[in-house]
């Protein structure tokens, strides 16, 4: 017998340890989107753990800007970047205020409001595929900018929602190099992911932006 994943809220003390202890635990969790439409929940299968100026990788390695404050804030907040021109990327901040580390949310499967997801992603050929890669997970979701420094952990109703869900059990857990992150960061094997999750995206090394000639 399967278990009813548990619906509990999680706390702020959840996002308020390290960013590796953090990043696995998310796997199996439960992301809530509010929309006009309905709720559009979302079971994390894969995640990547940026550990701020401990981490080349990381957008605040560099220190505080106007595009990345929200990770220098509480734990539980969301961070929502745009990325190449034409996608939204998000991650939750965790660890305690200031540190700026932030789990990136990678991949996911569609529990709930898969029919809302679908007209999102219109391209996808299989609904394993609605969330599969971080920019396909915001746009399924439908998640922008608007929602930049979200606290997930705001008592009452609130855009976004992480709950407790189903862990997934270690042993089913994997990890390895974070995807497309150049230089000295793209070695760190920070990538976690649900073994043998069809919504897992695939791994890619990151390949240097030729410059027009």
């Amino acid at each position: 017998m399967i278990a009813t994943p548990d619906r509990t809220p999680l706390a702020r003390e959840f996002f308020d340890r390290p960013v590796l202890e953090v990043a696995p635990d998310l796997l199996g969790r439960l992301l809530v989107r509010s929309t006009p439409d309905g709720p559009l929940t979302l079971r994390l299968t894969e995640v990547e753990a940026y550990d701020g100026p401990n981490d080349p990788g990381s957008h605040a390695y560099r220190g505080p800007t106007a595009r990345n404050g929200v990770m220098f804030g509480p734990p539980g907040h969301v961070y929502v970047y745009f990325t190449y021109g034409m996608w939204f990327c998000m991650n939750l901040v965790c660890g305690p205020e200031g540190t700026s580390s932030a789990v990136l949310l990678r991949a996911g499967e569609i529990v709930e409001g898969v029919e809302s997801a679908r007209k999102r992603r219109l391209s996808a050929r299989h609904d394993k595929e609605l969330a599969k890669g971080p920019a396909r997970l915001a746009t399924a979701l439908g998640v922008d900018r608007a929602l930049n420094g979200t606290d997930a952990c705001a008592p009452g109703e609130t855009p976004l929602r992480v709950l407790t869900g189903t862990p997934v059990p270690g042993d089913q857990v994997r990890n390895g190099p974070r995807t497309g992150v150049a230089g000295d960061g793209g070695v760190h094997p920070w990538r976690f992911w649900v073994a043998n999750d069809p919504t897992v995206s695939p791994y890619r090394a990151h390949v240097p932006r030729r410059r027009p000639s």
